[in-house]
């Protein structure tokens, strides 16, 4: 091969890595934005995050299952309630692209300040999303919260 053809293949290499990264990173903004929507309790922020017909489902957190709207306005009714929370998003995992969906899980950690109760209540877990690209960017199709544990949990005793 040429050196010519070489440096070709290596720049052609090189932009995929960087689209890889591109994406990597819008990805990885859609999450942060779906933490800040629900710590700073903005529906709408949520609902940006979503597709209009997505499927939400917290029920291993004895939570909400349903559409966006349904699941938005549950969190609206009952979310307010809590003083505050602070969801941190890591680990970041693309476990599949083809450019137009993406299979994406990541690690979660929630401390939060639950009513009635007097010491910090904290959970974490997993979040696994099927994303799809639309014209304003990724949205998730599917969102699933695998809660792995729960510190000071409401209603123990």
């Amino acid at each position: 091969m040429s050196d010519a053809c070489e440096r070709i293949m290596n720049m052609s290499d090189a932009c995929a890595r960087t689209t890889d990264m591109s994406e990597e990173a819008e990805i990885a903004a859609l999450l942060y934005r779906y933490a800040r929507a629900v710590d700073s309790k903005d529906w709408e922020l949520y609902r940006s995050v979503f597709t209009a017909d997505a499927h939400i489902d917290y029920s291993s957190a004895g939570a909400a299952v349903g559409s966006r709207d349904e699941v938005a306005d549950w969190l609206a009714a009952g979310f307010g309630v809590i003083p505050w929370s602070m969801h941190y998003i890591t680990n970041i995992e693309i476990l599949d692209n083809n450019g137009s969906s993406a299979t994406v899980r990541a690690m979660f950690y929630n401390p939060m300040q639950l009513p009635g109760m007097s010491e910090q209540s904290s959970c974490g877990g997993y979040y696994h999303h099927k994303l799809v690209r639309t014209p304003d960017g990724w949205r998730s199709r599917r969102l699933r919260e695998e809660n792995v544990w729960f510190v000071n949990a409401p209603g123990r005793g």
